[in-house]
């Protein structure tokens, strides 16, 4: 095994740990906001981790230019994407318990 493929399975291997306390602290999250939110680090860590150890294993051959732009533009199109997302997503689930707080309170009264 040469050291890029090493580099790159210890990246892939940190990035499954990630992914594992990911789904356990999903599966404990007591709601829908809290468990939107702890999808930060499979998107914003563990995704780039799995992209970057592909970039490393492919270096071995010889690093290309296109490889590399690709590499960075997935990246950076991933955090854009996660992060807006999760705004958005978290919004609509605040929203969505507003109007079950105010719906039980409207049948209690």
């Amino acid at each position: 095994m040469s050291i890029a493929a090493v580099i790159a399975t210890a990246l892939v291997v940190v990035a499954t740990l990630l992914i594992v306390a990911t789904v356990i602290a999903l599966w404990r999250a007591p709601d829908a906001v809290t468990r939107a939110n702890l999808m930060g680090p499979t998107t914003g860590v563990a995704a780039p981790l799995l992209i970057i150890a592909k970039v490393v294993y492919d270096a071995a051959d010889g690093i290309t230019p296109n490889s590399l732009i690709r590499a960075v533009l997935a990246i950076l199109g991933l955090l854009i994407v996660a992060s807006v997302s999760g705004f958005y997503m978290g919004r609509s689930l605040q929203e969505t318990a507003r109007e079950r707080a105010e719906a039980a309170e409207a049948a209690d009264a």
